[in-house]
């Protein structure tokens, strides 16, 4: 059984680990914004949610990560519907996310769960292909 919960200051360790490329200050800043959602079998961290709020008003899902033994469980859906819940019960109408255009499965992932393509968008420098952007009606 999954259970889905904010992340607190005794996840901040494994979420800097498995969270790398975000770095310790970001990871302590988004816990203490409650801005991280993880996901628990038997009492151990399987995977996390990280969002923002794109222009401080719509909830951006920025990384959505499953430890590899236990995707497609469930696990990554739990994590998305705790996140869509809890959005929405905050007044939230829209929600946001995005891949870059490569990632096919993420892509395929988002639109299961009702994202649709709305754009894109190229950042030179920072990566080799464009990044794409989902959106989903929620109010």
């Amino acid at each position: 059984m999954v259970e889905v919960a904010r992340a607190g200051r005794a996840d901040i360790d494994w979420l800097v680990r498995e969270d790398a490329n975000a770095g310790e200050a970001w990871v302590s800043r988004c816990v203490a914004l409650g801005e991280y959602l993880v996901a628990r079998e038997a009492g151990e961290i399987v995977g996390f949610l990280r969002f923002s709020r794109f222009w401080g008003r719509v909830p951006y899902m920025e990384m959505i990560r499953v430890l590899p033994g236990h995707r497609r469980s469930g696990v990554g859906t739990a994590l998305f519907l705790a996140w869509e819940d809890a959005m929405r019960g905050d007044g939230a109408r829209l929600l946001m996310t995005s891949s870059e255009r490569d990632e096919s499965r993420p892509q395929d992932w988002h639109r299961r769960n009702g994202f649709s393509e709305t754009g894109a968008i190229e950042l030179p420098g920072l990566q080799s292909v464009p990044e794409v952007f989902f959106i989903k009606q929620i109010g």
